[in-house]
């Protein structure tokens, strides 16, 4: 398995992953050493995070490997066809994985998606329009949607 650390405008990102795909991409809440080297397996996923950052990607074309049991699987696949500028509420995604009464296992699970931005968790939202429960703390979801929006908003100042 190989790693590395890289800054993003979120903070210190560690990605992992192996010929078989990306593993895990995750945000930190400290400062790292960044790697010196990208290892070979990992250079796309750190190419295609920057061009996202740089509002130039808004679909990501990887190898994905995420670790996790089925129903964690399925509910990070259907994270996946969540548009890029688009949100979802936790109710209509328990909807579309056919079981409204797992509203709580399907929070869970997102909440437990290894590969931060890349499978897009961010946005998920509460059924009233707000923002709860980001692993990567609110601050980032915010600015994740914000930085996604089609509806960009101008500074006055």
């Amino acid at each position: 398995m190989e790693s590395c650390m890289i800054n993003t405008p979120l903070g210190f990102t560690k990605i992992v992953g192996d010929e078989n795909g990306i593993e895990s991409v995750t945000v930190l809440n400290s400062n790292e050493t960044l790697s010196d080297i990208i290892p070979d397996v990992l250079e796309d996923c750190v190419y295609q995070l920057n061009e996202y950052f740089k509002g130039e990607r808004n679909k990501f074309d990887l190898n994905l490997n995420p670790q996790g049991t089925e129903f964690q699987k399925r509910v990070w696949d259907e994270l996946l066809e969540i548009p890029f500028g688009k949100t979802l509420s936790y109710l209509d995604l328990s909807k579309k994985l056919g079981d409204v009464k797992a509203i709580r296992a399907v929070a869970n699970a997102n909440g437990k998606n290894p590969l931060w931005i890349i499978v897009p968790c961010h946005r998920v939202i509460g059924s009233d329009g707000s923002l709860t429960g980001y692993a990567g703390g609110l601050h980032r979801k915010q600015w994740l949607l914000e930085h996604e929006s089609p509806y960009k908003q101008q500074s006055l100042f």
